[in-house]
């Protein structure tokens, strides 16, 4: 950041007027990620593929009827799909995907020059195609009225690709504030708390989980200062699009939604209907990873209680549970969330999903944010101008005063690229430096034998991800064991 104060680019309000130029600026603080998706961000397959594969591979699911917002008609999409099909068609062969930020209506935004930067509850429709890419073929950025078309790959250039932009904003919003702070940081916080308030350290449950909670309650305190402190004594100073106000909006509602179910990534898949679409490597490595983490808690915890009677007899483990449900989950008992255990099942899965949750789910929001979130037209941190109400108004000048201003480029690149950054004390999913089970409590000979196991299981995994990812490009890596951190401490 100091470098850029100095180069007059940090604090710059100049509008950009050339592409390359922002290429420029970071041309030393690059991944061979970024530069692919800096070269390749106006197309639609790339496009379509980082919602299956990007940053924030949360929010898609199958359509099998539209929402009755978005008046999406055969006219419109049928040059887009095989010749003869149809919608409905296409609908029940399972090639229909959409994309809903209908969380995002009426947040309130940040004011700049007097008024609120737009914010849009986007709605994407995707198609596989044949080829089995998945590309965009109808965007609604506001409820549908005569002045808020359905933009479609046919319009102009500049009128579909703005369309694109307004749901890249859209998606950057929910991923960061939904996806990302509340559903690793803040939930880990929540397990993170109840396992020191609720379990004491000769618990083995204790022992199992610790090493999945370092550093995150001080990367939390440190991210709920800048986010939630006054203005001027924020040390990244990134803009974006929700102010105080808007975050926290944004963070009621997207918890009110959370459930047990969702947080669990076999059923989430389901759920969304994302069974079968091809090339989706976050649910491919996603579900490999649970059942190698199932198998190890499986393990452990057998080990630990040997029938279910030992479960419900355990005062401390209920406290542990009731303490997530009433705090981390404001004791809602529609989310699914248990608020006791009585059988051993019960605690392999509610653990399976929290070490889940703290390594691999972190990991996958949060290892691809400079990769594919620095481009900044391709990830907008805000946009400047609300989206146009005709057709055929827009041309590049009107990219460029829709794109945040050069300053806020360029401390938005210079804050994700921190955030990215990873400790020089990185410590791998699944290594266990400080041994908390020892002879003394009994546990140690059985243990140590199941973490190397465990790690033994994410060591093939990894070589297969890493050999996978030699045969295309841009690759997956963001679900390697070998680069996830054991925790959320970053």
């Amino acid at each position: 950041m100091f470098e850029l104060k100095l180069k007059g680019l940090a604090d710059s309000t100049k509008q950009w007027e050339d592409l390359d130029k922002i290429k420029k600026v970071f041309c030393f603080r690059k991944t061979p990620i970024s530069e692919y998706v800096s070269e390749h961000w106006k197309e639609d397959d790339f496009f379509g593929s980082q919602f299956l594969n990007g940053s924030n591979p949360n929010v898609i699911q199958r359509c099998t009827t539209l929402p009755p917002n978005f008046p999406v008609t055969d006219k419109m999409v049928q040059p887009f799909m095989e010749d003869g099909s149809s919608l409905a068609t296409e609908m029940k062969k399972g090639n229909i995907f959409i994309c809903d930020y209908k969380r995002l209506e009426g947040v309130p935004t940040r004011v700049v020059n007097g008024e609120p930067l737009p914010l849009t509850a986007a709605l994407c429709l995707f198609y596989n195609n044949p080829e089995d890419n998945l590309t965009p073929i109808a965007i609604q950025v506001h409820t549908p009225a005569p002045m808020n078309p359905i933009y479609l790959p046919s319009d102009s250039e500049h009128d579909w690709l703005l369309a694109k932009m307004f749901v890249r904003n859209a998606d950057f919003i929910e991923h960061q504030n939904s996806y990302h702070l509340l559903g690793t940081h803040l939930l880990a916080e929540a397990f993170a708390m109840a396992t020191l308030r609720s379990l004491p350290i000769m618990h083995p449950l204790h022992k199992l989980l610790i090493p999945h909670f370092r550093y995150t309650l001080p990367v939390n305190t440190i991210s709920r200062e800048i986010l939630f402190g006054p203005e001027e004594a924020n040390p990244i100073d990134i803009d974006t699009t929700l102010g105080l106000e808007g975050l926290k909006e944004l963070l009621k509602r997207a918890h009110s939604e959370i459930t047990y179910s969702s947080l669990c990534l076999p059923e989430n898949i389901v759920a969304r209907g994302l069974e079968s679409i091809p090339n989706f490597y976050y649910r491919e490595d996603g579900l490999k990873l649970w059942n190698i983490i199932n198998s190890f808690v499986q393990g452990m915890v057998e080990h630990f209680y040997s029938s279910d009677s030992e479960v419900s007899r355990d005062s401390e483990l209920q406290d542990w549970i009731n303490e997530i449900f009433i705090h981390g989950f404001l004791g809602n008992g529609k989310s699914g969330i248990p608020q006791r255990f009585d059988t051993v099942k019960e605690v392999i899965k509610f653990i399976t999903m929290v070490i889940f949750t703290v390594t691999a789910q972190h990991s996958a929001v949060s290892m691809g944010q400079f990769d594919y979130c620095s481009w900044v037209p391709n990830s907008p941190i805000f946009l400047c101008k609300a989206p146009p109400t005709t057709k055929g108004s827009s041309s590049m000048s009107t990219i460029f005063e829709t794109l945040p201003d050069v300053g806020s480029t360029v401390r938005g690149m210079a804050s994700i690229w921190l955030l990215s950054k990873k400790y020089s004390d990185f410590i791998p999913l699944g290594s266990y430096p400080n041994q908390y089970f020892d002879e003394t409590d009994g546990y140690f000979d059985v243990t140590k034998q199941m973490m190397k196991h465990f790690q033994a299981e994410l060591s093939y995994l990894s070589e297969s991800i890493t050999e996978r990812n030699s045969r295309f490009t841009p690759p997956y890596n963001y679900l390697n064991p070998a680069e996830m951190e054991n925790s959320v401490s970053m």
